[in-house]
């Protein structure tokens, strides 16, 4: 980039998704004057970039953009562009000649979670199983303080999970309170202590390995990261430094002491059971919502969120008829539209 003059009129552009590893040389000045951070699109965004996708699809009434915007969180443009694809396609293989809602939001349960494994038999007691976990997750997560609504429950298996149960939040978010997290590891907690209640101690499975897994992580960076521990304090801990292009295990140094060391875990220890305890009282509060909610899903195997509140609340059976679910509709080039209403900044699963 040397040898230019200000006035030859050549300007040199670059990109790369890893600022971290770039020679510091040409971040220096006098070499790339400006740097334009390009972030995954938010809910408006995402809006605009499926209305210019969907502008040659031959889409049903029911669709409605900003509703699969809001479901839609940190997708890129080509995410997106999938998304729409897939949908397509799965029109084209009911034989419907307008792609649907419905469509759209199998798309999306695709792309995030996985394709159904539709050869996967589990047996009666696994189903039983799943339905209980995924009943805890759903039952604590409608109980908590501060939690995202249940967009979806499920025991179809995909990816690798057996079932899972989906939230969706209602508003773009940029931070996450306390009180937001202790009831994230309540949710997560809820499958295992489902289980347990239920099936007994002798009979817990595996399938908390995950839920257990960000439970813990999440503590951990509450510790170390956040300043939520009182013992600890507002200090940031476990910082390592490690060369970039070594592996995890070479010219690495760690900041902590031993004594720090237990302590953190003390305190992690202490927030994940604190975690486990509420989801406990919540479920054995619950334990006739639980049960309703695990034998619909055994009948019906996936349930919406609303379909799930008006179980609870109103004792209103989901409706299956393939007549709520219209194969086609008028062709419009731009979808219609709700009124606007908030959008969400993740979507937050437990398995």
């Amino acid at each position: 980039m040397d040898g230019f003059e200000a006035n030859e009129g050549i300007i040199l552009i670059a990109a790369t998704n890893r600022p971290d590893v770039l020679d510091p040389a040409l971040l220096r000045p006098g070499r790339f004057d400006r740097q334009v951070v390009v972030p995954n699109p938010d809910v408006n965004g995402r809006e605009k970039i499926l209305r210019v996708h969907m502008k040659d699809v031959p889409l049903a009434s029911d669709v409605m953009v900003k509703t699969i915007a809001r479901g839609t969180p940190g997708f890129s443009g080509a995410d997106l562009a999938n998304l729409v694809n897939e949908a397509a396609l799965m029109a084209a293989r009911k034989d419907r000649r307008m792609v649907t809602h419905r469509d759209f939001e199998d798309a999306k349960d695709k792309v995030m979670m996985g394709a159904e494994r539709k050869s996967m038999a589990m047996n009666e007691e696994e189903r039983r199983l799943t339905a209980y976990h995924e009943g805890g997750h759903a039952i604590v997560a409608m109980n908590v303080k501060m939690a995202d609504p249940v967009h979806k429950a499920t025991i179809v298996p995909r990816g690798q999970a057996l079932g899972m149960v989906m939230q969706l939040p209602e508003g773009d978010r940029y931070s996450m309170k306390y009180q937001q997290m202790v009831d994230r590891i309540a949710i997560m907690a809820g499958g295992r202590v489902a289980e347990e209640l239920i099936f007994g101690k002798e009979n817990i499975t595996s399938g908390a390995s995950s839920d257990i897994q960000q439970a813990s992580k999440l503590a951990r960076r509450m510790v170390t990261q956040w300043g939520f521990s009182d013992i600890l304090g507002t200090v940031a801990y476990g910082e390592n430094e490690q060369e970039v292009f070594l592996g995890h295990s070479v010219a690495r140094s760690q900041n902590v002491s031993e004594e720090t060391a237990r302590i953190i875990d003390s305190e992690v220890k202490r927030i994940v059971g604190a975690g486990w305890d509420e989801a406990r009282q919540i479920l054995t509060d619950k334990a006739a919502d639980l049960e309703t909610l695990a034998q619909a899903l055994l009948e019906y195997e996936t349930l919406s969120g609303q379909e799930i509140k008006d179980l609870l609340e109103k004792g209103v059976a989901p409706n299956r008829d393939e007549s709520n679910f219209p194969n086609a509709g008028p062709s419009v080039s731009v979808p219609i539209t709700p009124a606007p209403d908030s959008a969400p900044a993740e979507v937050q699963t437990v398995h």
